[in-house]
């Protein structure tokens, strides 16, 4: 008889699957590093130096962003608990619930209902939420929604969305790279074993390089379908009721009101944004899980 799926089974296969993925993606830019190298420079390790340089002034750069840009770019306004006591009053229970401490809290100005957490630390973290959300939803389903957010503050989605940023900049840009040096590239005078060596690590190098956007995006994308499963999920800790969150994404995905929204940004709502892409499309470059089998697994939390 198969085991009834819970709460704690499936933020268990998710975190794991999230660990893997990420594991995969450190090991591209690893493999990048040492191909490029070893094809441009006869050097395995030079390529993997340059590689972690690479990523670790992405990170710096993603870094430093910060909140604030964040926040800008989708035209949210901080408000404090005089602006809004209902809201303010749920945001501190689901924290109070989810173990993190209160975070600032935003308003975007649009009917749109939709929602989205920042951070790279519980500690500075904060919740951005729609009036169209605000409006739209009763208590239980804001409830959820905002235990959603909270998830991915407490699961620290932000700092994992970041890293998995930074590893696929840091693969497309050493494919640049290669691209660009491959045709200036001059052999020094070797025998014809090493000379055969040299082309069999450059045509792996072009190979790589042409390939690594597309495989970098698939698992970005499946990475970012995981975090939204696994903030489902928690969801479910913190409230102990599937079914408020269920109801607020059959809401979310019925909605027809457009949003104006930052591409950047579109991944950390807790659906898409854009119209089109509002019930979630199955795919493999999909930023979020079809609606259907995120409410699908919510309501079987409840059987």
């Amino acid at each position: 008889m198969a085991q009834k799926e819970t709460f704690r089974t499936l933020i268990a296969a998710n975190c794991r699957n999230s660990v893997i993925l990420m594991a995969i993606m450190l090991l591209l830019l690893i493999g990048a590093g040492a191909v490029f190298g070893k094809a441009l420079m006869d050097d395995f390790t030079v390529g993997i130096v340059i590689g972690g340089v690479v990523a670790v002034i992405l990170l710096f750069i993603a870094w430093a962003e910060g909140e604030s840009a964040i926040m800008s770019m989708n035209g949210a306004e901080e408000i404090t608990k005089e602006d809004c006591p209902k809201l303010f009053n749920i945001v501190e229970e689901m924290s109070l619930a989810a173990g993190v401490p209160m975070p600032r809290v935003y308003i975007i100005d649009t009917d749109c209902p939709n929602a989205f957490a920042t951070g790279p630390s519980p500690e500075n973290a904060a919740v951005a939420v729609t009036t169209g959300l605000y409006e739209k939803l009763n208590r239980e389903e804001l409830q959820g929604v905002i235990a959603h957010e909270m998830a991915h503050i407490r699961n620290f989605d932000i700092r994992y969305s970041m890293l998995m940023a930074v590893l696929a900049g840091g693969i497309v840009m050493l494919s640049e790279i290669f691209l660009r040096m491959s045709f200036f590239a001059t052999s020094r005078r070797r025998d014809d074993r090493d000379n055969n060596m040299q082309i069999i690590f450059m045509i792996i190098g072009l190979v790589f390089a042409i390939l690594s956007p597309v495989l970098t995006a698939v698992i970005q994308m499946a990475m970012s379908r995981q975090r939204e499963y696994l903030a489902d999920a928690s969801a479910v800790e913190f409230t102990r009721n599937p079914n408020g969150l269920a109801n607020a994404l059959a809401k979310l995905a019925s909605d027809t009101t457009p949003m104006e929204y930052s591409k950047t940004t579109e991944s950390m709502y807790i659906v898409s944004p854009a119209l089109n892409l509002r019930h979630g499309v199955d795919g493999l470059f999909s930023t979020h899980p079809p609606i259907e089998e995120r409410i699908k697994r919510l309501r079987a939390l409840n059987s």
